[in-house]
């Protein structure tokens, strides 16, 4: 990237590349420290050059990379070259539909899915197989184009990892995802994940610490427990099983950030099964041998991934006002692990 000088960034045509929308509990941070929490694949370094050169605006207005954002403020970075748009090239898919109609589309994700395109995944993502189902299956009277002609994007208000399973919703029209995204919001709509955790959690809790982009390794995030970077996130959890080195919770999500409860849970000592990112995919407790080792590693080849899943979402119908409320099942591959936890103990 070129250090344009600032003021000559008013004879460029600029693209919005990113906007972040600062949260009413923010505390004043200097710019380039709060986006370097937020976004992925830029160095604090990069955002201070983008900043020098004019790019970086708060409400508009650019800004040297030590302005202060405050809450409420609208900062984006407005770049010379164009944002790359994927193609969304509609590829079939078995999707686990759970309920359709005309406004919202709710379904059951499996692991090893990635939710949307982006860097490195261009196809084969949930979105590409949501479109083909619009186009192909989907409820009769869904236009299947928009005025340009294009295929229409889906209306995402939320997400799962790649290898966490279980419930999504998506809006079909433009009033359904602003209702959607409205109550994601507004933290009306009710989420609950099982989750199986090492160690012997003591008791029901609850986790409040803001998550953000890790200072060291950009793909991962941490807690910040004096609330200066980050987002405000808060994880509700209960025991359903204990079983020896490990225990099933349930976690309700009051908010909903990036790696929320897998971040959340290793926090406070309890990583989550089989995580690789965040150290769950080897012995954090129980005694170490041979025999315990074996049943590990089979336990991992069973359960490849984090043992998360997003058991049950409720939330208001955007045109009917009805609450609805959806439930899945474990999925087998945490069911099995569950079962040889079970049998290993007695």
């Amino acid at each position: 990237m070129t250090d344009t000088p600032a003021e000559d960034f008013e004879s460029e045509e600029l693209f919005e590349h990113h906007r972040v929308e600062v949260d009413p509990g923010q505390q004043p941070l200097r710019v380039d420290k709060f986006l370097t929490n937020l976004i992925a694949h830029m160095s604090r370094s990069r955002l201070q050059l983008s900043a020098k050169a004019g790019y970086v605006r708060i409400n508009g207005t650019p800004v040297k990379p030590n302005a202060k954002v405050k809450p409420g403020d609208v900062v984006t970075i407005e770049l010379p070259q164009p944002v790359r748009k994927f193609e969304l090239v509609p590829e079939p898919m078995d999707l686990d539909v759970l309920y359709e109609d005309g406004a919202v589309l709710v379904l059951n994700k499996p692991a090893n899915l990635v939710v949307h395109p982006g860097n490195g995944n261009y196809t084969g993502t949930l979105i590409h197989g949501v479109v083909y189902h619009f186009l192909h299956g989907g409820v009769e009277g869904l236009p299947t184009t928009d005025r340009t002609g294009e295929v229409p994007r889906p209306g995402l208000v939320h997400r799962l990892d790649k290898d966490t399973t279980g419930i999504m919703v998506l809006g079909k029209t433009e009033h359904a995802m602003t209702s959607l995204s409205e109550q994601f919001f507004e933290r009306t709509v009710e989420r609950r994940y099982r989750a199986l955790v090492w160690g012997d959690v003591a008791e029901d809790g609850t986790v409040t610490g803001h998550i953000g982009r890790h200072r060291r390794d950009r793909k991962l995030f941490q807690v910040f427990e004096h609330g200066e970077e980050g987002k405000h996130a808060v994880t509700h959890y209960r025991v359903i099983e204990r079983l020896g080195p490990v225990t099933l919770v349930e976690c309700k999500l009051e908010t909903g950030r990036t790696h929320q409860i897998r971040v959340h849970m290793k926090h406070i000592g309890h990583p989550l099964f089989g995580d690789v990112q965040y150290g769950g995919n080897q012995a954090v407790r129980g005694v170490a041998g041979g025999k315990y080792t074996a049943f590990l590693n089979n336990c991992f080849g069973i359960l490849p991934r984090q043992a998360l899943h997003a058991q049950s979402l409720a939330f208001t119908h955007p045109e009917t006002g009805e609450w609805l409320t959806f439930e899945s099942d474990l999925p087998s591959d945490m069911v099995e692990v569950l079962a040889k936890w079970r049998s290993y103990l007695s």
